[in-house]
């Protein structure tokens, strides 16, 4: 199996220091790599579940929609060293969504339709740091790119901001995910350059 599905388009540019990490370049486009076929779920058939916690939780995507949403515009960082400036989304805080849990986890693993995960710190969830994103620069997030609702945790490389992502399970300890198990560093920080293992 090809584990990347499609490539990239675009010329590399150089961006401001500030706002591109090392070994990275801008791109206009939004590449779209996959590790396996594009889920279509229904959005009447969509759960976001919570579990691990004292009361595990499960959302709807009526009930997720109810929620209180925010408009986000954040810089995005590829470990296959793109970047894309300025994009903008909408979606849920997973502050909002932890805030309905009782937990004392130190970390999580994402879940996603088609069996993807990844593990990510609690720490880089919270804070305003990590969100549930269903919209796309002012559109409903399209399959290719993780619709109907992905991870965004865009401090992180992007592997981390899950796509088709189906909730959180709260963890003690860390548990690598499916790039994690495959050499991607556990964490993914693109200012330290944290692609691979020893990074």
């Amino acid at each position: 199996m090809n584990i990347i599905s499609r490539g990239f388009r675009g010329r590399r540019q150089d961006g401001p220091p500030d706002r591109v990490p090392p070994g990275q370049y801008l791109t206009d486009d939004f590449p779209v790599l996959s590790a396996g076929p594009t889920p279509h779920t229904l959005l009447d058939e969509w759960t976001f579940d919570i579990r691990g916690g004292a009361a595990p939780m499960r959302f709807t995507w009526e009930e997720l929609q109810a929620l209180p949403s925010e408009e986000i515009t954040k810089d995005i960082h590829c470990v296959t060293k793109w970047s894309k400036l300025d994009t903008v989304w909408r979606g849920i805080s997973v502050d909002t969504l932890l805030d309905a849990v009782e937990h004392d986890a130190g970390y999580a693993v994402a879940f996603c339709d088609g069996g993807y995960t990844t593990n990510l710190p609690i720490e880089d969830l919270t804070d305003g740091k990590a969100w549930v994103a269903y919209e796309y620069d002012g559109e409903p997030l399209e399959a290719e790119h993780g619709g109907p609702a992905r991870l965004l945790v865009p401090h992180l490389y992007f592997w981390k901001s899950a796509k088709w992502v189906r909730g959180l399970a709260l963890r003690d300890e860390d548990e690598p995910g499916f790039w994690e198990q495959n050499g991607y560093h556990l964490r993914g920080d693109p200012w330290l350059e944290q692609r691979y293992w020893g990074d």
